[in-house]
């Protein structure tokens, strides 16, 4: 690292585990430090590559049959304890009722927090890069015909491009980014110094409420309208970005 920070506390700011003080801090150094940019772009990365790697391996059979060996081979336990083992077991089914209950009752809530947590990491990271040099945009451009047209030829679906200068948000250009797995266009205004990134996909539902969360400091939008899926980001002001999510849903 070019700086006299400690290493990790690009780490624990990666990890949102400083504090809110220290994490508005840690940001402000992270716009003007290429040294820690350069080490939190490689932690995105790699906690990408982590993510859709196959770090896995099948247990081959011989280790199933050893293990049934190994269970045969105990002997049956002794008569007199068997109602003591008995009232175990059945202390033990019961707890396992209890959480099989609540697996079933709340598998919706958890799996929507798991997944609100794991996109706005995500998305922020992805806001995070398109910062470093030379890396916003791939085609330049304050014409939204001209992004258009080098919109469709890079992905495989059409969406609306507008500029809104006169509302204080002007296109700046646009690029193809990957968000969780998947290959998505990004669309990017400017608010007098402030960057905004809106990351648009195809989705399955044709519309959809608005859902709204932060990240270090970070703002996201994320809503559906027309098949598509959008979310706009950055470290603006809510009002301000809730300016844009209007604009772009009109």
């Amino acid at each position: 690292m070019s700086c006299d920070l400690e290493y990790s506390v690009v780490h624990s700011y990666f990890d949102g585990e400083l504090s809110a003080i220290r994490a508005a801090e840690f940001k402000h150094h992270l716009a003007h430090c290429s040294g820690c940019m350069d080490q939190f772009a490689t932690l995105s990365s790699l906690r990408g590559s982590l993510k859709y790697a196959r770090l896995y391996e099948t247990a081959p059979a011989s280790l199933r049959l050893k293990i049934r060996w190994d269970l045969q081979s105990a002997g049956p336990t002794p008569s007199w304890s068997l109602p003591l083992a008995w009232r175990g077991l059945a202390g033990a089914i019961g707890v396992f009722l209890v959480v099989l209950i609540l697996w079933r009752v709340i598998p919706g809530v958890r799996k929507e927090e798991d997944y609100q947590a794991e996109f706005a990491a995500e998305i922020v990271d992805a806001h995070l890069r398109s910062l470093l040099p030379g890396q916003i945009t791939n085609v330049n451009s304050t014409d939204p015909e001209t992004v258009k047209a080098w919109f469709a030829r890079q992905v495989k679906f059409a969406f609306p491009v507008r500029d809104f200068a006169t509302d204080g948000f002007a296109l700046q250009g646009g690029r193809v980014d990957i968000v969780q797995g998947r290959t998505v266009a990004a669309l990017v205004y400017r608010n007098r110094e402030q960057v905004f990134n809106v990351f648009i996909w195809r989705a399955r539902e044709s519309d959809g409420s608005a859902h709204t969360g932060t990240r270090q400091g970070y703002q996201w939008i994320d809503w559906r309208k027309d098949s598509l899926e959008f979310c706009t980001v950055s470290e603006a002001a809510p009002s301000d970005l809730e300016r844009l999510h209007r604009l772009l849903s009109e």
